[in-house]
This record gives structure tokens, C-alpha cells and sequence, in this order.
């Protein structure tokens, strides 16, 4: 589907590799893996196969031996197969590429992924380092990053089927919701909430549903790789400090999408979707380069300030504010100066120069961040 380098790695042993629809799992694995046998549960005769008779999938792969690969691809849709997997990688030696766009079913059928005997790996969209010198913010900010829609010539057109295929694909078939309208009016709700802590009484009200249905419908945009949680930054000083996360979607193009919003970016959605893909583009690199053991956001109650996000590593923090504006000003840092404690603070802006100010924060337009984040040289 594309020709991108991506900055996932083949791992030595079994591992599970979740990622949004359309993000490249499927694609990359074929290229890293050529000679696996493939099993594939979007083929409806083989799932069903399966599903009337499990045993089927190890007569599948008899041929294997030890060490040999086998791909699964939407292991999602049959949560069982995964004991037969436990089973082949104990007794043969076996190795698996397991592929899903959602963990949601694996934990609601109660499975321990494995219990450690497979590697967790998470693949996003196409990054600033993996588009090189294809990348463009301004292109990124408006249709995303997907390869699927990054490589097609109606980019608005794909986008606008990627939202339908979603909701039938991942919501309706697996049944992930018994009120499908009530999901589909709560989309373009929660998509207004990208980067804001979410108000679940001011959702609950715009899509017409209940308050405790609000929380699930999230719940279910996380499992299904769409959004996560970012949670707040507790210091320990006696200042109250506002615990609940914020909602960040993981790609620009798919949050306008479910808007139906996706002409030109305006004023207004800039700055929410300049800080999303500051996020995305933090914890897929954090895969590689171990930027970070957590990551969070800081804002004081009451205070006025706030810090887009912190990182912390062992013991150090690194602040780092976004600001969706090209003209630099000291206002800008407010936040940052206010953070005790950290290693690095770093302003990221849409200006063209950087420079470190005078109390030692730096400030880098977003090709120098993305390229720092890269190189695993946002620490100092």
C-alpha cells in the first residue's frame, strides 16, 4: 500500500501488533515476514470455518516447525484461537504475528494476551521520520496520516469512507454497541473534545444518551486504537490539582472525518489538532527511542497554567507546551516556567526558528521536534 519505511521492528518472538484500520499492520507484516503462513479472519468462509471448529487452525499450520512464523490478521475476531496459540507456542516452537485493530474483545473475553509469552507493539500512523521529505504539517493536520489516505488522490474521499467502514466494520459487526445510533450521533460530539478533558454531561446531552453510556463509548474509541487517555500530572505539593485525563484522537485526518469536517483547517481546530499529532507523534516514537516511561499532561487547579505535556523517565520530567501559532511570545511559556523540577522544557510552535530563551527553554518549530523525537534526543 505504501512505500514508507516504518519504525516497527520485527521482534525475535510472538508478538501482538494493534493499530487503527488502515494504518499499515497488514502491510508492513507481509513485507517483514514474505514467507509466513497467513490466516487471515477477514476471509468470512475461513471464520466461519474456525469459529464451528477451532482445531481447524492447528491443522492449518502443521507443516510448521519450530521457529517458523504464522500471521494472524484481525486476531480480534476470534478470542478463542489464542489458547491454540499458548498451545503451539509451548508444544512446537511456533512463532506468531498476531494483528488486530482492537483489544477490546481479547479483554472482554477475559485473555491474558498471552501472559507474557507474546510482545505487545502498537503501530500509528505515518510519522514526520517515516514520510521524510514528503511531510507536510499543514497536509497532515487536515487529512492525517494514515497510509491508506496519505497515498490516494481524494484523500477527502477516503476519509469519508474510513468513517463508514468504522462503523461497520469495527462497530456494527462486532457488535461492540447495542445503540448503534446513539454511537454514531456521539462521534462527532467526542470528536469536539479532542485534547479537552471530556465533559460527560455535556456529551451525554449533545448525542442524546445517557451519562453512564458516554464513559463506555469512550472506553470503546480507546480499545479500538482511535483515542487514549492522557492522564494529569500529580506533583507533590499540596496544591489541588485537576485529576481527570484528557481525550486526545490519534490522527487529525479521522477526528475531522467523523466531523465531517475536511475542508480547510480552520483557526479553531488548529491548535487541538497541532497537539494531537504532537502526542501521536511522542508515543510512537517512544516504541523505539524510549522517550518516556509515562506521559501526562499539568494544569494546577485554579492556577491558570497549564503544560501540554510531561514526560517522565525514571526520576527526570520534560515539559513540553504546543502552541499552534508561528510568532513566538513569552506569554507562551508561562506554563513551562512554572513546572518545578523538569530536565527540558520545550516549546513547539509552527514558526520557522529555533532557539533556546535566556532561562534555558527551547524552542523548536515542529520539523526540529519531530526530528528530536526521532533521534531520541528530546532529552538533553
Amino acid at each position: 500500500m505504501d512505500s514508507y519505511h516504518r519504525l516497527t521492528r520485527l521482534p525475535s518472538q510472538s508478538f501482538f501488533l494493534f493499530g487503527m484500520r488502515g494504518v499499515g499492520k497488514s502491510t508492513w507484516v507481509r513485507s517483514a515476514l514474505p514467507d509466513a503462513t497467513a490466516v487471515d479472519l477477514l476471509d468470512e468462509r475461513l471464520y466461519r470455518d474456525l469459529l464451528a471448529d477451532p482445531s481447524l487452525f492447528a491443522q492449518s499450520l502443521a507443516e510448521l516447525g519450530p521457529g517458523d512464523w504464522a500471521v494472524v490478521d484481525e486476531v480480534q475476531r476470534l478470542p478463542g484461537l489464542l489458547n491454540e496459540v499458548h498451545r503451539l507456542i509451548e508444544a512446537r516452537g511456533l512463532r506468531f504475528a498476531l494483528l488486530g485493530s482492537s483489544a477490546r474483545k481479547l479483554k472482554a473475553a477475559g485473555t491474558n494476551l498471552l501472559a507474557g509469552r507474546a510482545l505487545r507493539k502498537t503501530m500509528f500512523p505515518l510519522t514526520a521520520a517515516e514520510l521524510g521529505v514528503d511531510f507536510e504539517l499543514e497536509r497532515v493536520l487536515r487529512f492525517g496520516s494514515i497510509p491508506l489516505v496519505w497515498v490516494s488522490d481524494d484523500p477527502r474521499g477516503v476519509l469519508d469512507a474510513y468513517a463508514d467502514l468504522y462503523l461497520r466494520e469495527e462497530i456494527r459487526a462486532e457488535a461492540l454497541v447495542r445503540n448503534l445510533p446513539g454511537f454514531v450521533r456521539f462521534l462527532p460530539v467526542a470528536a469536539l473534545f479532542n485534547g479537552q478533558v471530556v465533559n460527560v454531561a455535556g456529551i451525554a446531552r449533545d448525542a442524546g444518551v445517557a451519562r453512564t453510556t458516554v464513559q463506555g463509548y469512550v472506553d470503546i474509541l480507546v480499545d479500538t486504537l482511535l483515542a487514549y487517555r492522557l492522564p494529569a500530572y500529580q506533583t507533590r505539593t499540596r496544591v489541588r490539582e485537576r485529576r481527570q485525563p484528557k481525550l486526545y484522537w490519534v490522527d487529525p485526518g479521522v477526528v475531522r472525518a467523523v466531523k465531517r469536517q475536511l475542508g480547510e483547517v480552520t483557526a479553531e481546530e488548529h491548535g487541538p489538532l497541532f497537539e494531537s499529532w504532537v502526542g501521536t507523534t511522542l508515543r510512537a516514537h517512544a516504541q523505539t527511542s524510549e522517550l518516556f516511561d509515562e506521559l501526562f499532561y499539568w494544569a494546577p487547579h485554579g492556577s491558570g497554567t497549564e503544560v501540554d505535556f510531561v514526560l517522565r523517565r525514571g526520576r527526570e520530567l520534560l515539559g513540553i507546551e504546543v502552541k499552534a501559532t508561528a510568532r513566538y511570545h513569552t506569554r507562551h511559556l508561562k506554563g513551562l516556567r512554572a513546572l518545578d523540577g523538569a530536565t527540558r522544557r520545550v516549546l513547539v510552535y509552527v514558526g520557522d526558528r529555533s532557539f533556546r530563551t535566556e532561562d534555558g527553554i527551547d524552542v523548536w518549530p515542529a520539523a526540529r521536534f519531530a526530528e528530536e523525537a526521532a533521534t531520541g534526543t528530546l532529552w538533553p
